[in-house]
């Protein structure tokens, strides 16, 4: 049976005394074997920080936490996890990747593109110790650093085709959780798929913060309530990409009998969202479980990834869920969409239009 304990009675090597890195929000998972690992324990020590939300978000952070625990069950690697906080300085960023270095974890696993600037500084201050970071590339990153980066804008791009072949007010909503580059490759997705399919259809923006606030990702009143005014306004189909806010957004437009779009993960087999899952229409799924996994198991393997690694449509690193058999009537055009894309007829934009 699998236990986790807090750091704090877990005895760790290296340096940093066992208090310092509980206080940064970590907890250890001991290591034991099952089908497929091998027998004894890896040498191998994975250190994850999580983006805020954390395990349980029912969206990003779970997606990586699936690899995590994919690798600690398959290839038989300690692992141990440290939490985010809603409004934390980038010191605390800095402070939890260092306690993790410090506790002997090599690689360490930053999960979000907010972990950017820390990760630098703390990887440049320990070269002989593996990162890697999801969603986030830099041209000023030591080359200690691997970036596992996805093609959100395809992913999203079918779901704007599905979202535009369902909507009957020909009225549709993108809910962005922070105004960045990353969530801006959702919207560009998503409104080109959804103009392919209808020209004129009419699309309501909202995003729910700005930088540096970073909460947009993880407030589902705020998610709730971006849905609802959306909804008011006509809209009967909503992609949120927000992170747990989007759980909000599910629960405002299910209550109406609306569509609702996940993201990250099939959010309609998530615990915490089952019971709306005969709104969800379907989720653009970002596969960083697998990812998260290739790069530890290359890392295992003595052949680590370097440089930038993207996984994109046609590496199935997004794709859209099926579960509930929504798309069914509408497959021959996420089936086109989808040829399209990975043949490199459509090319998909990375920046909203205007």
């Amino acid at each position: 049976m699998r236990r986790s304990l807090k750091l704090a009675a877990v005895v760790l090597s290296g340096s940093l005394g066992i208090a310092s890195l509980a206080a940064c929000g970590a907890k250890s998972t001991d290591n034991n074997t099952s089908s497929g690992a091998s027998s004894g324990a890896s040498s191998v020590k994975v250190g994850m920080a999580y983006d805020i939300g954390g395990r349980g978000d029912q969206s990003f952070n779970d997606s990586a936490a699936r690899g995590l625990d994919q690798a600690k069950d398959q290839l038989g690697v300690q692992v141990t996890e440290a939490e985010a906080k809603t409004g934390e300085a980038e010191a605390d960023k800095e402070a939890r990747l260092k306690s993790l270095v410090s506790a002997g974890y090599n690689p360490v696993i930053a999960v979000g593109f907010v972990y950017q600037a820390a990760v630098e500084k703390v990887a440049k201050e320990n070269p002989n110790v593996k990162f890697a970071i999801i969603d986030s590339a830099s041209d000023t990153q030591p080359s200690n650093v691997t970036s596992l980066t996805f093609s959100e804008q395809e992913g999203s791009y079918l779901a704007g085709v599905a979202a535009a072949s369902k909507s009957k007010a020909k009225h549709i909503g993108f809910i962005g959780g922070v105004q960045s580059e990353l969530i801006k490759k959702f919207e560009a997705g998503y409104k080109a798929g959804a103009k392919s399919v209808d020209p004129n259809i009419v699309v309501e923006t909202t995003y729910l913060t700005t930088p540096p606030d970073f909460s947009g990702f993880n407030d589902p009143g705020k998610g709730k309530e971006a849905a609802q005014g959306q909804l008011d306004k006509g809209a009967d189909v909503i992609y949120s990409a927000a992170g747990s806010s989007g759980n909000g957004s599910i629960e405002a437009v299910a209550s109406k009998g609306k569509w609702a779009i996940g993201v990250d993960s099939d959010q309609a087999t998530q615990p915490a969202l089952s019971k709306y899952k005969a709104n969800i229409l379907t989720s653009m799924v970002k596969n960083v479980n697998v990812a998260v996994f290739d790069y530890i198991k290359a890392y295992k393997d003595g052949n680590p990834l370097t440089g930038v690694k993207n996984f994109d449509l046609k590496a199935e690193g997004v794709s859209l869920a099926q579960t509930g058999g929504f798309l069914k009537d509408i497959q021959p055009k996420i089936d086109a969409a989808t040829q399209a894309i990975t043949s490199g007829a459509t090319k998909i934009p990375t920046t909203p239009e205007n």
